[in-house]
């Protein structure tokens, strides 16, 4: 099997890649693996240049190396077995690989190409693909927002992602939706964000999504309605940051296989970190859609309280 690694040169502000490029080449010459470097050069080059190696039909393990699985992700390279992915924790932020172990676990090869392969379910949102989260209201502004803070030396994902909350506090809270859940649960008015989590933190750390599973069939949706003024929001942020949120008397949790937004005006939307503005967004669940390789020391099952299988001969031997 051939191992590609993808590589994004700006992840840990450009630090990291340049770390990981020499461990990858020296572990890949010591253990004979047939493996390739791919270093992105744009936005999106990622995913492209996943499409056309899985076009060939070889058997093949990508590893996104500073980026999400959303490289791995598109839907040719997710059609055969063979076709497999797995993330590197090199960005500042890393919020997928959260709940596949620590980060100095994650960032070891060893346990990475010895890992078993799982499928995930993925998040369609028009033509674009998520294995994170998705969302409309203010918590998308706030990634939006974030980028800039991100640019600031010694800031990492996490206090970006507050610094942006914080400034975006002081601006357009408010958001006229009417969200569809499965196409019969309806709910309607003012506010603070719509949020559809396949896994459960964003933001460098936040847990939007605190009881989601990535395999369960189903997603999370956390609707937060604007019911108190700026003051107690700010006071209520770390809360939402441990995933406390969903005991609020403002807030809906429903699991489900669809939501769909509908806003009076255009609303920031967010797919794993993409943002645009529009005025309707659906986000819909793709059931087992990406074969991903769970590292040999993960505590994912142990995280989702599963016992974790053993892999079988012809698994290994296709390393």
């Amino acid at each position: 099997m051939k191992h590609i690694f993808i590589i994004n040169p700006t992840a840990g502000k450009g630090k990291a890649a340049k770390k990981i490029i020499p461990v990858i080449n020296s572990y890949c010459k010591t253990h004979k693996l047939d493996a390739q470097l791919y270093v992105t050069k744009f936005s999106g080059d990622g995913m492209k240049y996943v499409e056309e190696i899985a076009k060939r039909g070889e058997p093949v393990r990508f590893y996104s190396c500073g980026a999400t699985a959303r490289c791995m992700s598109r839907k040719r390279s997710i059609q055969a077995p063979e076709r497999r992915g797995r993330v590197s924790a090199l960005g500042s932020g890393n919020d997928f690989a959260r709940l596949f172990g620590k980060r100095e676990d994650l960032t070891s090869l060893d346990s990475q190409v010895n890992g078993s392969v799982h499928k995930l379910d993925l998040i369609k949102c028009g033509d674009k693909v998520a294995v994170n989260q998705c969302s409309m209201g203010i918590d998308a502004e706030v990634c939006a927002k974030q980028a800039y803070f991100k640019k600031i030396p010694l800031i990492t994902g996490e206090a970006a992602y507050t610094a942006s909350l914080l400034y975006c506090l002081g601006k357009r809270l408010n958001s006229e939706f009417k969200v569809t859940v499965d196409d019969d649960r309806v709910i309607e008015g003012t506010m603070l964000f719509a949020l559809c989590g396949n896994s459960r933190w964003y933001g460098g750390g936040y847990m939007g999504a605190p009881k989601a599973i990535p395999d369960d069939g189903l997603l999370d949706f956390i609707i937060v309605r604007k019911t108190v003024g700026r003051l107690k929001l700010a006071g209520l942020i770390n809360a939402y940051k441990r995933g406390e949120h969903l005991d609020w008397d403002f807030t809906t949790f429903l699991r489900g296989k669809k939501m769909h937004i509908e806003s009076k005006e255009l609303a920031a939307v967010n797919v794993d970190g993409e943002c645009e503005y529009v005025k309707e967004s659906t986000f819909e669940i793709m059931p087992s859609a990406l074969n991903f390789v769970i590292p040999a020391n993960s505590t994912f099952y142990e995280n989702t309280g599963r016992p974790s299988p053993k892999r079988d001969e012809k698994e290994l031997a296709a390393l």
